[in-house]
């Protein structure tokens, strides 16, 4: 059924060409498209130009939802900006874009495809960084630019040895198949670990990502940290199944955790602590992906839909924080008790991100944890879990502070209600997990 992953496709193209309306066209837009993966969800184990799978059905739901959601919180954030380095038009038209790109990535059965649809993101993203136009967002953006290229160039080297080495870069044509792990596909896969690694921000290459989250504004953050950092980890999934390289991934991932973990502890910008944060949890799931165990797939699909509710829900709360009190500095935000709706949101949405029970991210860390012991890894073990409770305690003490401490000295007492609904989506996350744990494992 190619139809229907066209339509998803097509409609936010359809609510851009209304571009004198185009903020409500994309909302209803992107209405439709939450509305379209009923029969998506009946075109799974579809094979021909798209690739629909209960995996990348995951993903494509977190992308539609997150969206949806981006836009909504939109609608009032993008008009309290005065100094807008695009205008609100154009930042629709590029929110629709980044959304359709993602969606592209996750569908398409072509590596070569998935590439383009990766590169196609850094485009429309990078000019979403300077909507909140100042010094900080533009040398934030040239960053994300440089950066995030020279990574997107590697991974193309990936796709070549990839096409070199099968003669096809159909991506069912070759996972299906077995590999020998020939030099060539060995390449391919580690490459493709430094290039689209980028993306998912694996240490060293993460260096964009906490600059272009800080700047950015808070919509935009939410999709960064929501779902463009897992479609591009969905794409490094499935060049991954062409020949596994555990040792090599879970080092990876280990590593990036415990210098997230590190970074987490001197931070007083709180979208750069949330930024780091993702640094994180990307990385625990490519530590469960790297596995190569059916628990952790599992645990790292879990965690990344709990994850992407969270998160987009931390930083729909910082774009409440930043209105109110205009300082990005943890230092100087207190006494946020007072806000109830603003409170209750970034409060949860904190113990989201950080895997606190019963929420999702516990128990999809849980069972990363689980397969990295049962391919007895025991330093990387050791490592990760020291990692995720400093991690865990560097968070919640500063959000504790902002909640807790010191008095409120701001006028405004409401919030918008989104970055509540998110956060609490990421609780339902979990309570579903438990509920049906003894039919996926």
């Amino acid at each position: 059924m190619i139809i229907v992953p066209l339509i998803i496709l097509i409609i936010p193209l359809i609510a851009s060409a209304f571009y004198k309306s185009i903020k409500n066209a994309s909302v209803a837009g992107a209405f439709l498209e939450m509305i379209m993966l009923i029969p998506l969800y009946f075109s799974l184990n579809y094979k021909g130009f798209f690739f629909i799978t209960r995996i990348n059905f995951i993903f494509i739901l977190m992308v539609s939802s997150v969206y949806l959601m981006s836009l909504l919180y939109s609608r009032k954030y993008i008009e309290g900006i005065e100094n807008r380095g695009i205008t609100e038009k154009n930042y629709y038209l590029l929110m629709n874009f980044f959304y359709i790109s993602m969606e592209f990535a996750l569908m398409v059965n072509n590596y070569g495809f998935m590439w383009v649809g990766i590169e196609t993101t850094t485009i429309s993203s990078a000019l979403l960084i300077i909507t909140e136009k100042n010094d900080a967002s533009l040398e934030a953006t040239w960053r994300y630019i440089i950066i995030v290229s020279a990574g997107v160039t590697f991974a193309f080297i990936s796709v070549i040895l990839i096409y070199y080495s099968f003669h096809t870069l159909e991506v069912t044509a070759i996972i299906y198949r077995s590999s020998t792990g020939d030099l060539p596909v060995r390449l391919a896969v580690g490459i493709a670990l430094v290039g689209f690694g980028t993306k998912v921000g694996v240490f060293p290459m993460h260096t964009w990502l906490p600059d272009a989250h800080s700047e950015g504004p808070a919509p935009v953050s939410a999709m960064f940290s929501g779902v463009l950092l897992p479609t591009a980890l969905y794409v490094l999934y499935r060049i991954y199944e062409i020949y596994p390289m555990p040792e090599i991934f879970v080092w990876a991932g280990t590593v990036s955790v415990l210098f997230a973990a590190l970074f987490l502890t001197y931070q007083h910008n709180y979208k750069r602590m949330f930024a780091y944060s993702t640094m994180e949890n990307m990385n625990m799931a490519l530590i469960g992906i790297g596995t190569g165990t059916y628990a952790g797939l599992v645990g790292s699909l879990v965690l990344l839909l709990a994850h992407s509710f969270g998160k987009a829900g931390a930083f729909y709360s910082t774009g409440e924080i930043m209105k109110i009190s205009w300082t990005k500095d943890i230092n100087n935000i207190s006494g946020f008790m007072k806000n109830k709706i603003v409170s209750s949101s970034l409060l949860i949405s904190s113990f989201a991100v950080t895997g606190t029970p019963p929420y999702g991210t516990f128990f999809g860390e849980f069972l990363i944890l689980y397969s990295v012991i049962t391919i007895h890894y025991y330093a990387q073990f050791i490592i990760i879990l020291i990692s995720i409770f400093i991690a865990f305690v560097s968070i919640n003490l500063n959000v504790s502070k902002m909640i807790f401490k010191g008095d409120y000295k701001y006028n405004e007492t409401n919030g918008s209600i989104i970055p509540l609904i998110s956060g609490i989506i990421a609780i339902f996350i979990g309570i579903v997990f438990l509920v049906i744990i003894n039919e996926i494992l």
